[in-house]
């Protein structure tokens, strides 16, 4: 009898010390040089920022950088499959068609290859968020206009999540900004992942439940 009681508390003991590990999420930010750090170094992106964070705060989250410096959405596109190949992530933050607006590309391209992108991680079982974007009034004022719009025009029409621009608020302080006037400096990277780590957060929280 004292056996099979040592036995039980034994068990017991067991089920209370060995849980098994969190499930790990990751989330691939696919953007351009607003997150891939144009001019800093990788390790000091806002991106690395949030994951130091994370590996403190909230070991199974992990966020994985894959943006490049001056890509577009056509860009994106065309690497798309290769990128979720590679690091096979639970969600993906979209954060592009600056340069396009910059360079005045069609609203219809960049709403089709937003969409694309889209359709193809959905298609993968893949979370997906999408930035709101927006330009200087540079292109005019309707271009800009519709440039603005489309961001939420695709993100209401796929049902994903359009996390609000981060850059609003370092664009506005020139502290903040290289001497372009259009990329976030170093000091600003430590702003930015204070601005979108609870954003990013709540996205792996919303794929842990799913």
């Amino acid at each position: 009898m004292k056996k099979s009681l040592f036995n039980f508390s034994l068990i017991l003991l067991l089920l209370v010390f060995i849980r098994p590990a969190a499930a790990n999420v990751s989330l691939l930010v696919l953007g351009d040089s607003l997150s891939a750090g144009y001019g800093i170094s990788e390790g000091d992106t806002w991106v690395a920022e949030i994951q130091r964070q994370w590996e403190q705060e909230q070991p199974d989250y992990q966020i994985i950088n894959a943006s490049i410096s001056g890509d577009t959405t056509q860009g994106a596109l065309n690497r798309l499959s290769s990128v979720i190949d590679r690091h096979q992530p639970d969600a993906v933050f979209i954060e592009l068609g600056g340069n396009d607006g910059l360079r005045g590309f069609a609203i219809e391209s960049i709403r089709n290859n937003l969409s694309e992108m889209i359709d193809y991680l959905h298609g993968r079982g893949i979370y997906v968020a999408l930035s709101q974007i927006e330009i200087p009034p540079n292109m005019g004022r309707r271009y800009t206009s519709s440039f603005n719009a489309v961001f939420r025009e695709v993100a209401e029409n796929h049902e994903v999540t359009l996390v609000p621009f981060f850059m609003l608020e370092i664009a506005i302080d020139s502290d903040l900004m290289q001497s372009d006037g259009i990329h976030p400096n170093l000091d600003a990277q430590p702003v930015i992942a204070e601005i979108m780590e609870p954003e990013l957060r709540q996205i792996l929280d919303r794929v842990k439940q799913l």
